[in-house]
């Protein structure tokens, strides 16, 4: 298989945006430099930024698909995130910074559901990103598999509403199910792949408008068996990935 990098996506604050990179380097054992670094987790929530916890924990797009029009821009060098939204005006704020909290909660809050518990507070947890998986994970999604969704579907869909880390083009849809187990050179840096990424309500909001406008959980299940999109890897060798690199099964 002959594949390259296409795209390359990190999403700072867990469900609330995302933003395109040109490169990153990648550690052994870890999740993306700037991937789900933070989470918002609700009023019912059990985080408290001591260890990992599942995604029922946080405010999220499966429960508000408002929250998919959100586009990110981390600051590496200050912490400082930016967080624009057609709806609403756009906020620069410190996730770290509690006198920040309020600011954020008033920002998102027309974007959720009345019926659903509110957001309370920001977590972090010390050494990795809030990642859907107990281990940390990268999620690489293949754009040949996303072209046989929209066909199914019968018209374009925006990737971006797979919210995953990592794009390529074999020109194979499916191809990364048979990686499983398998190790994937991307670039400097090998991954092992984990799991397919079974998927949720989340993918069913456009991520320009926040609106729920396809039914891909459908789709997939009446055309292929099953909910599943893009794979769990976990990095085994460190390294730097651009746009354009080698992406090559071992």
């Amino acid at each position: 298989m002959t594949a390259k990098v296409t795209d390359i996506w990190r999403h700072p604050l867990k469900s609330h945006g995302r933003e395109a990179l040109e490169s990153v380097t990648m550690t052994a054992g870890q999740t993306m430099p700037g991937d789900r670094v933070w989470a918002v987790a609700h009023e019912a929530s059990k985080a408290d930024g001591s260890e990992w916890v599942p995604c029922a924990n946080f405010t999220r797009g499966s429960k508000a698909p408002g929250l998919m029009a959100i586009n990110a821009r981390l600051d590496d060098a200050s912490g400082q995130l930016t967080l624009t939204h057609p709806a609403r005006p756009d906020l620069t704020f410190d996730p770290e910074n509690p006198d920040d909290l309020q600011r954020f909660l008033e920002w998102e809050k027309p974007l959720l559901p009345e019926n659903r518990a509110g957001s309370s507070h920001i977590v972090r947890v010390p050494g990795r990103g809030m990642t859907d998986t107990p281990f940390p994970s990268v999620s690489l999604a293949n754009l040949s598999s996303h072209r046989a969704v929209e066909q199914a579907i019968g018209n374009k869909l925006s990737p971006l509403r797979w919210r995953s880390n990592i794009w390529f083009d074999p020109g194979e849809a499916w191809a990364e199910n048979d990686w499983l187990g398998r190790e994937v050179q991307i670039g400097a840096a090998v991954f092992a792949v984990r799991e397919r990424v079974v998927r949720c309500l989340a993918t069913t909001a456009n991520p320009e408008t926040g609106e729920r406008d396809a039914d891909t959980l459908k789709t997939l299940k009446d055309n292929w068996g099953h909910q599943d999109f893009s794979v769990y890897a976990e990095v085994v060798r460190g390294g730097e990935i651009r746009l354009g690199d080698a992406v090559k099964v071992l």
